[in-house]
């Protein structure tokens, strides 16, 4: 796991084993940004959903596959992302894709260097929006 920001949490992907020590940690969300089916050694998104839930954590699905990013995925990031009341815990296959859609969805609330340095502080690159992310 890579912190982000005292809000957000990145990591690759976890296991339903994983949720109780997610919840011990303070997260009260989950967002899954890994399509189903690309592993077969990936746990499905209704296995890590239902461990979720049974921990007491909200699971939220905002899958980012071959298509790319979309305007209603940094939409829906960045809603579950305010709506939190507490931490969030956002995997993937390796934190990139959860780290681009946190960033994105930052765009116009902070500096574009900002969010940068926060995702490179994770070790994540997200230099290539810094376009983007100068939007609002």
């Amino acid at each position: 796991m890579k912190r982000i920001n005292d809000h957000v949490s990145v990591s690759p992907q976890i296991s339903p084993e994983d949720i109780p020590a997610i919840k011990a940690q303070g997260f009260v969300a989950i967002i899954n940004n890994r399509p189903d089916g690309e592993s077969p050694d990936q746990p499905s998104g209704a296995t890590i959903e239902q461990a979720a839930h049974a921990a007491g954590l909200a699971y939220h699905f905002i899958p980012l596959g071959r298509e790319g990013v979309s305007p209603e995925m940094v939409a829906e990031t960045k809603e579950v992302l305010e709506g939190s009341t507490g931490p969030v815990f956002c995997y993937c296959r390796s934190g990139t894709r959860s780290t681009t859609l946190w960033a994105l969805s930052q765009a116009g609330k902070a500096p574009a260097s900002e969010i940068i340095s926060a995702a490179a502080h994770a070790g994540y690159d997200m230099s290539h929006l810094a376009g983007h992310l100068s939007q609002k």
